[in-house]
């Protein structure tokens, strides 16, 4: 089955289209991170009117990939099926690929299966894998985003994909966290990259001795919940002090963004394997924007190996919003519904 997919979730523009849920066969995405880089953060409207301008574009892009001999609409008619993200999101974004499927289903006759974007995260697992590759199941999922961080149990029944939520964050997503400390230290949209890449240089006489040691929010409590304010306002107080105090050099800023980093990572890791040991699972799957972040992913596949899990990261490029693991999703769960009933949910969880 062939399934052409549409993200348009946050602040992305992209149309993939993928065979049997993991062979990805073309993919475009458009990015407004550049507009955002101006107001430090995303603004809707402006990520909705740029996603308007650039859907018809990336879906031609993504259809002349794919069969680059014919014409984009003749192209359509080697499509099975459709797929698009319903929810979480922001709304207006999720409008324009909504309605953009709506019309292709309307005129194509092809079916329209409505995907949750947290459930694609999980399937980015599924992608560019033989069938015996495939994460065994039930399996753990980090969800960790700009707007999401949450701990999902993953199973199957009757060859249909089953999601238990088991906790998420309380109030800011990890994500959200290093956007904002991100930019409390001056650094560039998007904090994560920025964070990391700061990080580098952090100097070992302050990692040896440091001026500072910021917060791990919940790490010791038995549940299985999140929270990121607390290590945010630890963070700008800090920063406040320093700046105050005329310490805030090029090092400490360095050193911030290494004990940000290490925080933030400290709290999805220790959280992660307490659900890993609580539940009988075999695999741990991550997905969504900050799991690209390689320190996460060295203390996770450390602590895997401790505890004899399998864990699956997606390649770099599935870890972000990208269409390519909605069509996934819509393959593994496959079930439309007429088009007309599809609205968007920006609030949809599991």
């Amino acid at each position: 089955m062939i399934i052409l997919g549409i993200e348009t979730s946050c602040d992305e523009t992209s149309v993939a289209i993928v065979e049997n849920g993991r062979r990805v066969l073309s993919v475009a995405t458009a990015s407004s991170e550049e507009l955002h880089q101006k107001t430090g953060g995303i603004v809707p409207e402006s990520a909705a009117r740029e996603q308007l301008s650039c859907m018809i574009p990336v879906l031609e892009e993504t259809l002349i990939q794919f069969q680059p001999k014919i014409k984009p609409q003749k192209a359509l008619e080697k499509i099975d099926a459709l797929a698009v993200t319903y929810g979480p999101g922001l709304i207006g974004s999720l409008l324009v690929g909504i309605e953009t499927a709506k019309a292709l289903s309307l005129v194509t006759g092809k079916p329209l299966v409505p995907v949750n974007h947290l459930e694609a995260h999980i399937f980015g697992n599924w992608l560019e894998k033989r069938p015996d590759q495939f994460p065994n199941l039930p399996g753990l999922a980090l969800i960790a985003s700009g707007g999401h961080t949450e701990l999902i149990l993953v199973n199957k029944k009757d060859k249909k994909y089953q999601f238990t939520f088991l906790g998420g964050t309380r109030d800011d997503a990890s994500g959200e966290c290093f956007d904002k400390c991100a930019r409390v230290l001056g650094l560039d949209y998007p904090g994560g990259p920025a964070i990391a890449q700061s990080a580098q240089g952090a100097p070992e006489k302050l990692i040896g001795n440091p001026p500072l040691s910021l917060p791990r929010p919940m790490v010791d409590q038995k549940n299985l919940d999140f929270s990121f304010s607390g290590l945010k306002t630890a963070v700008i107080n800090q920063v406040r002090k320093l700046r105050e105090e005329g310490f805030l050099n090029e090092e400490t800023k360095n050193f911030f963004a290494w004990e940000i980093q290490e925080a933030i990572t400290d709290c999805l890791v220790k959280k992660t394997i307490q659900a890993a040991k609580k539940y009988p699972v075999g695999s741990l799957l991550l997905g969504g924007g900050v799991t690209a972040n390689q320190v996460l992913r060295e203390k996770l596949q450390e602590e895997a190996n401790k505890l004899n899990f399998n864990l699956f990261i997606p390649g770099i490029r599935y870890c972000t919003d990208n269409a390519t693991i909605v069509a996934a999703a819509a393959y593994f769960n496959y079930q439309p519904i007429p088009w007309s009933k599809i609205t968007p949910q920006p609030s949809l969880s599991f």
